[in-house]
C-alpha cells in the first residue's frame, strides 16, 4: 500500500473512532484512555482529529483498540437498528452480565481485555472465534 493510501486509510478510522466516541459522549480524557493514546498527544489533538486536520499515531496498541471502537458500534448499530442513540446509552449503562458494572468501565479499568469481553457480548461471531469453535458441516461427518 502507498504512503498515500496509508495515510488516508489512517484519517479515515481516526473520523469513524472519534464520530463513535463522540456518540459515547466520552470526554477527551476518557478517550484518551480508551484509545491508549502516548503521553506526546496532548487533550487539543482530540479537536484536530474530529476536525479530520490530524490522523490517530500509526502506534500497533492505538489501532488495535481502535478496531475494537469501530466493532463494538458496528455490534450495537445491529442490535439497535432503530434506535441510533442505543449505542451511546448502552454503553453507560450497567450490564448484569459484567456483574452490574458499565460497558465503559469494563474497558477503561481492563483494558484490551475489557474491549474483547465487551464486543464478545454484543458481537456473537466475535465470541464464537474466541471459542476455537468450529462450524459443523455435512461433510465433516
Amino acid at each position: 500500500m502507498s504512503e498515500a493510501k496509508k495515510e488516508q486509510a489512517l484519517s479515515d478510522i481516526t473520523r469513524a473512532v472519534m464520530h463513535v466516541l463522540d456518540s459515547w459522549r466520552l470526554d477527551t480524557e476518557t478517550m484518551r484512555q480508551v484509545l491508549a493514546m502516548p503521553e506526546e498527544v496532548r487533550a487539543r489533538t482530540f479537536a484536530k482529529f474530529r476536525e479530520g486536520t490530524a490522523a490517530f499515531p500509526s502506534d500497533p496498541q492505538v489501532l488495535r483498540r481502535c478496531e475494537y471502537v469501530l466493532r463494538i458500534a458496528d455490534a450495537l448499530r445491529t442490535a439497535y437498528p432503530r434506535n441510533p442513540r442505543m449505542s451511546g446509552r448502552w454503553i453507560h449503562q450497567r450490564q448484569k452480565r459484567f456483574g452490574g458494572r458499565t460497558p465503559i468501565s469494563m474497558i477503561l479499568e481492563d483494558g484490551e481485555t475489557g474491549m474483547a469481553v465487551v464486543l464478545g457480548e454484543v458481537d456473537c461471531t466475535f465470541a464464537w472465534d474466541c471459542t476455537g469453535s468450529k462450524p459443523v458441516t455435512a461433510a465433516a461427518k
